[in-house]
């Protein structure tokens, strides 16, 4: 079990305080591992295993404790057997009928610490908020990120190469249970078609109560083949059309933030870099691990820029930029990235391999006149840095430190 670290750094000062702890992100991407993770840490601090309360809603034996009264009276009477603070985690509560009663009934009934984890960030923002407006802090878990499953692969061959982790990289992604699959092609290909599957299914389909299933596959197929590219809701309505199945561009929109909803996909809006202001149309598209992309659609390689940008995407949201498409007159800047009062753009491209290429990558910024730090990341092992511009490799910068 690899200790991830980045998102135990960020929940470490709410522990123990009366805060909802509310951990989302799509189905197994190691949130039920978060948990162990801070169990383990409470114990270590002198916490007794007694005073730990473990429900995991995904099994059958809790069936019975689906409805919010039964749960509420399940943990005031285990509780009661618990001298001082109870330390209580749900796993998967969005499976429970009006959890978000019980939450809500036990930080006023009891002393706990409470632990949430949900596959859906609508179920665990809107409703949540709802009731406890103020009184929780989500963490999002993403999948493995570079440095991680680098580290994970030395852990057990420590010969490996930095190359040769991030070809594996490249072709399965970051979903931590591959690790039990050692990375095979064949299983591994089938788990994430599987776990796509489960996302459309349990997290879109019966949470949105969506009928066409057909239309919603034909969706999301697309966003998932066009990872990174520009479109709207429009753009997909007319291709569908196309297709031979008519369809309202706001009917799009619905099932695009279904997708969202389950974390399977990211928007990015884009922002005119000379107005300073958000622009409303055609969005990118990202998917949360490459490597769904990879087992659903296939092409990954022939498509090695768009999968390279999505890998950055991911790897700033997780670590905590806030990230837009910058335009800038005709041009586009793939990233721009901010978080708190720290900016950067960022250019990111496969190699460098003609003047051309490295004109295009480069040139973007010429016009752009801030002191903000500009980078453009490649595959190439030679600094190209040039103009104030700062070149760095991909893998580099996906191993350093924030």
């Amino acid at each position: 079990m690899i200790k991830r670290e980045l998102y135990l750094e960020r929940i470490r000062p709410f522990m123990h305080k009366d805060l909802i702890k509310v951990i989302t992100g799509i189905r197994r991407c190691g949130k039920s591992v978060i948990l162990q993770l801070i169990q383990k840490e409470l114990e270590n601090e002198g916490i007794t295993p007694s005073s730990i309360l473990n429900y995991n809603f995904e099994s059958l034996k809790l069936a019975k404790l689906c409805t919010a009264e039964a749960l509420h009276k399940d943990v005031i009477d285990k509780t009661k057997a618990i001298s001082g603070k109870a330390y209580i985690f749900f796993d998967e509560i969005q499976e429970v009928e009006n959890w978000e009663k019980v939450i809500n009934s036990l930080r006023i009934d009891i002393d706990c610490d409470i632990y949430i984890t949900g596959s859906n960030s609508k179920l665990l923002s809107g409703e949540l908020s709802t009731y406890l407006a103020g009184r929780y802090v989500e963490f999002i878990i993403y999948p493995f990120s570079f440095k991680e499953f680098c580290s994970l692969i030395k852990k057990t061959k420590p010969k490996s190469s930095t190359a040769e982790c991030f070809n594996l990289y490249i072709k399965f992604g970051g979903m931590p249970y591959l690790w039990n699959l050692e990375y095979q092609e064949e299983p591994v290909k089938q788990y994430l078609q599987d776990l796509y599957n489960a996302v459309e299914l349990k997290d879109i389909i019966r949470r949105n109560k969506i009928r066409d299933v057909d239309l919603l596959e034909r969706i999301i197929n697309y966003i998932t083949a066009n990872t990174g590219n520009t479109f709207s809701a429009t753009s997909i309505s007319k291709y569908l059309k196309n297709e031979g199945r008519t369809i309202a561009p706001e009917t799009v929109l619905n099932y695009i933030h279904a997708g969202i909803d389950a974390f399977l996909f990211y928007p990015v809006k884009r922002q005119d870099v000379e107005g300073k202001k958000i622009l409303s149309v055609q969005e990118k598209y990202y998917i949360v691990d490459h490597g769904i992309r990879e087992a659903v659609i296939g092409d990954n390689m022939a498509n090695i820029n768009m999968i390279l940008e999505n890998i950055v995407f991911l790897e700033l949201i997780r670590r905590g930029y806030k990230v837009t498409v910058g335009k800038y007159a005709q041009k586009e800047i793939d990233f721009i990235a901010q978080k708190q009062a720290k900016t950067i753009y960022i250019q990111v491209c496969y190699i460098l391999a003609t003047q051309e290429t490295s004109e295009r990558e480069f040139g973007v910024y010429r016009n752009i006149k801030d002191n903000y730090p500009k980078y453009v990341l490649s595959l190439d092992e030679f600094d190209m840095s040039r103009d104030g511009i700062i070149h760095k490799n991909i893998k580099d910068f996906l191993l350093e430190d924030d």
